[in-house]
């Protein structure tokens, strides 16, 4: 694997692609394609992966961070997605230490509300059956007053505690394709997909475009898998039927301070009784998620809209009513577009909630294209993908079960403790060698009251394809997220560390700050019309 995955890298790289003979391109930079990508080069096919924006930009690092089997699936009746959420979110706690880490949730009661301790724990029986293992418990009012101190009182029953996971999503993405590079695949940001090519009614390459420098390129390929969540349907024939209903779903982001939280909360909002999560993430609070049909341009980063913003200050204040949460306190937003596969083509009268997450696979001579689906589950979608793609190469394949994730290196960092050591083994896998390199040359110092080390920024420079500053504050690391006004306070600082290795020249940074204070007023603040 290279050690300098950069844009210098990338310039040398793009115009031999035409000259390789691919087994497999993958379009999509998320978690999907991502996942789909590792498993095929670990089987020692030759893959490439391309994605139009940046690794992760869409989805997968706009979700709820939540890696879960789904208990509201169980009532649903979606038992395989149920159960094989369990046993991946296991396998991710057991695999990426540091970057999936268990969280417990706590769901209070309420006299009269739905569900009740007896429903919940129900649910929650069959779900630890999946799981393999009890990990529920119902608490009294009493019990519960301790635990979470500023809940709502009146009329409160206690609240029943259950065991999930969260994580870093880009940062997940990120792992996975630094797993696929060591394997040999070769992956590159900033390349847009203009059509298919087809010979014989067979799909047999790409004609790409240099989203940096305008250049066009032939790839030809024996398969090509398509994992472009919600933008799937685009490369699809035109007389194919359109089946994928976007859905927003919107975040806010507090002070931890603001709301302190130590573990999640989940309950039914009284606006649509639809559930609403309140969780620690990064030292931060996350109030989230909405769920409404996503009728703007795809083309376009989704933003929270000023509905969205009131419904979730609203959901703050019917859980945490002392709190007394407003927009003032809000450091940022996010918005994501779930890639769902509607129930009735073009005809979505279901409220959105009440589609189904599972995914399904579209196929043509040459090409599978993969729509819907979960982060938790991108393994075994990567496994069907994959065994969809062999079966047109005409070779064996098997699902071995492999790990995802190879073992870090045993190193021992003085300057860091042992939370610091594990969550940045999590992020940064078999790198974690040269990131602690630059911790003895940059700093082993955190970016303002944040986790991020300036050692990490230094690494995504050298060593993570950075294309553009939002590249860097938004999904190398999550400082834009983290910091107050997407983290200008800090740009002097970040600029000295970033700058000379970018290789940017002075004209070149300031055109990419503006871009990003731009980007980020739009879509990670709060809406307009906002005071």
């Amino acid at each position: 694997m290279s050690q300098d995955w950069n844009a210098a890298w990338r310039q040398q790289t793009l115009p031999t692609l035409a000259e390789e003979s691919w087994d497999l391109i993958v379009i999509g930079g998320g978690i999907s394609g991502a996942g789909i990508l590792r498993e095929a080069a670990r089987r020692g096919w030759r893959c490439l992966l391309l994605e139009q924006r940046d690794f992760a930009w869409g989805t997968s690092s706009r979700s709820s961070k939540m890696v879960h089997g789904g208990l509201r699936y169980i009532a649903k009746g979606q038992w395989r997605l149920t159960r094989d959420s369990v046993r991946e979110r296991q396998r991710l706690l057991d695999e990426a230490p540091g970057l999936v880490e268990p969280m417990s949730f706590m769901m209070p009661h309420y006299r009269g509300g739905f569900p009740g301790p007896r429903v919940l724990g129900g649910l929650l029986s069959v779900y630890d059956a999946l799981a393999g293992r009890r990990s529920h418990r119902f608490h009294d009012a009493q019990q519960l007053r301790y635990l979470a101190p500023g809940v709502k009182e009146n009329d409160l029953l206690g609240g029943t505690c259950f065991v999930d996971a969260l994580t870093d999503d880009a940062r997940l993405v990120m792992r996975v394709l630094s797993e696929a590079r060591a394997e040999g695949a070769v992956v590159v940001n900033g390349v847009r997909v203009e059509h298919l090519l087809r010979e014989n009614g067979r799909v047999c390459g790409v004609q790409v475009e240099d989203c940096e420098a305008g250049s066009s390129l032939r790839l030809g390929c024996g398969v090509l898998a398509v994992a472009t969540g919600a933008w799937a349907e685009r490369l699809r024939p035109a007389e194919a039927p359109r089946q994928l209903r976007p859905l927003r779903g919107s975040h806010l982001l507090l002070p931890g301070w603001r709301l302190p939280v130590a573990q999640a909360f989940t309950f039914m909002h009284e606006r649509d009784r639809r559930p609403v999560f309140v969780f620690p993430w990064e030292g931060a609070t996350v109030v989230g998620t909405t769920d409404l049909d996503h009728r703007e341009d795809l083309d376009q980063s989704a933003s929270i809209s000023g509905e969205e913003l009131d419904y979730l200050l609203a959901a703050c204040t019917q859980q945490f009513p002392g709190a007394q949460v407003n927009a003032s306190d809000v450091l940022s937003t996010w918005s994501g577009v779930r890639p769902v596969v509607g129930s009735a083509a073009g005809n979505h009268q279901d409220k959105p909630s009440n589609e189904t997450r599972e995914h399904v696979l579209w196929q043509e001579p040459g090409c599978v294209t993969l729509a819907g689906g979960k982060l938790t589950t991108f393994r075994p979608q990567a496994i069907e993908v994959l065994k969809a793609c062999a079966a047109m190469l005409e070779r064996p394949f098997v699902d071995d079960a492999a790990p995802v994730f190879a073992a870090v290196p045993a190193l021992a960092i003085p300057e860091l403790s042992n939370h610091q050591w594990r969550r940045l083994a999590g992020r940064h896998g078999r790198d974690l060698p040269r990131l602690a390199q630059l911790i003895k040359e940059v700093s082993h110092e955190t970016v303002g009251a944040t986790d991020t080390l300036w050692a990490e920024l230094a690494f995504a420079c050298e060593a993570e394809m950075v294309l553009h500053l939002d590249d860097l504050l938004l999904r190398r690391t999550r400082l834009g997220l983290l910091l107050p006004r997407g983290g200008e306070a800090y740009f002097a600082a970040i600029r000295q560390t970033c700058q000379p290795r970018l290789g940017w020249s002075d004209e070149h940074w300031q055109q990419e700050e503006q871009r990003y204070r731009a980007l980020w007023q739009r879509h990670h603040g709060l809406p307009d019309a906002t005071p």
